[in-house]
Order: structure tokens, then sequence, then C-alpha cells
């Protein structure tokens, strides 16, 4: 659901989400759910970071394979390893040395918005 269209009269008004679930397809483990915003799931750049008041799963594990963002600096790898075995490599990241000037993704699992193994739910209301 990617948001609601009220019409009235001859005005179109469109409501933001406000919540989102994320969910790994496959076996349905909720990974996250809370309020979008800055206190919440912060969306950036067309990923979403994750406070961790909000993560639902205990199941998302570095796999310490490091990556570099130019400007956002030096991240991990996360893997989903599923108590029945099962694993989603490289399902997420986190940042553990970041940018200063962008606190609100320091230390926050992050997954992109649109991906094959994740579902993403934009709850009204």
């Amino acid at each position: 659901m990617l948001g609601s269209r009220q019409w009235s009269g001859n005005d179109m008004r469109t409501t933001s989400p406000r919540s989102v679930r994320i969910t790994h397809r496959s076996s349905g483990e909720v990974i996250a759910e809370g309020p979008l915003g800055l206190w919440g799931i912060t969306p950036f750049e067309g990923n979403l970071y994750i406070r961790r008041k909000y993560l639902r799963t205990s199941h998302l594990r570095p796999n310490w394979v490091p990556g570099l963002c130019i400007y956002k600096f030096l991240y991990v790898w996360l893997d989903l390893r599923l108590p029945n075995g099962a694993r989603e490599p490289f399902v997420g990241w986190m940042y553990w040395l970041p940018n200063p000037l962008l606190p609100f993704i320091a230390f926050r699992p992050a997954v992109p918005r649109i991906s094959p193994a994740l579902q993403v739910e934009e709850i009204l209301g």
C-alpha cells in the first residue's frame, strides 16, 4: 500500500504513511515495525534506517564484510540468520564508523526500501 487518495469535491489529497512494517518474504519474519521519521524508521536515500526500539527480530547478525561509502563512511553488512538454519546474506548493513554529520544513520540497522528479499508495507493512520 503506497498511501491512499481521498477525493473530496474537486480537490485531491494524499495521506502520508504513518508506520512501516518490514518482513522477510520467504520466512515471514518481521524485521521491523514502527513509525516513519527521525525517531522511528528513518527513510534516507531509498533506504530505511531502523531505530533499535522498532527492530522486531534478533536474527540480524554482522557478517563482518566491511563496506565504505565515501560520504557516510564505514559499515558492515548484516545477514538474517533464522533459527531453522535459513540464511539471507547481505540483507542489510549498519554504519559502525558513521559520518558525524549524519547521526540518524549511526549504529542503526538499515535495509533497502526495495529488495527482492524484503517486503515493505506502509501502514496508514
